[in-house]
């Protein structure tokens, strides 16, 4: 009896340490999203302090903007990407305005919006954080064409909301932290 007791443990053990064609479980739960990064930003403060990320992915098709923000005032504030890729403080007014290949109104309550670089404000929680996805309206082609071409594009946020239809910028305020995407690869 004992023998075939150390037969079927050994056997156990065997089969558990033979090589599978299934990733364990382990192995699977290890793995990296499968979303292909396509750009970063760090953000900086106007005093020069990092307040965070934000990163561009393309999710199926989709276009989609993952912001990961620390050390900001407690508020509702506005997120934009604007038209140049420079982000020189303590204004960042070299960021021009908002990314507008179209021409469009400023904001999606306009009669004649929006901006493609228009996108739903921000809430920094109690702790000054913020971790949100937005995602990007149009064609991802041609939307990363008129991200990426020869002067970039800047990340913004803004002192205050967004109202949506204020043209050109929402009277959100100031700009108070911005960052240049940045291609991955």
């Amino acid at each position: 009896m004992r023998s075939t007791i150390t037969l079927g443990v050994a056997a156990l053990v065997i089969s558990a340490c033979s090589p599978s064609d299934e990733p364990s479980q382990a192995a699977a739960l290890a793995e990296p999203d499968s979303i292909p990064l396509i750009a970063q930003a760090a953000l900086s403060s106007a005093a020069g302090d990092p307040v965070g990320t934000v990163t561009l992915s393309r999710n199926d098709g989709v276009l989609e903007l993952n912001i990961e923000l620390e050390g900001l005032e407690p508020s509702e504030k506005a997120f934009h990407l604007h038209t140049v890729g420079l982000c020189d403080a303590p204004d960042f007014k070299s960021a021009g305005g908002h990314l507008n290949p179209m021409d469009k109104s400023h904001g999606k309550l306009s009669d004649g919006g929006q901006h493609l670089g228009d996108f739903e404000n921000i809430s920094i929680t109690a702790n000054g954080t913020v971790s949100v996805t937005r995602t990007i309206q149009g064609n991802a082609d041609e939307v990363l064409a008129f991200m990426f071409d020869e002067d970039g594009t800047a990340v913004m946020i803004h002192d205050g909301p967004d109202d949506y239809t204020t043209d050109p910028a929402g009277a959100a305020g100031p700009r108070i932290a911005c960052g240049v995407l940045e291609e991955t690869s």
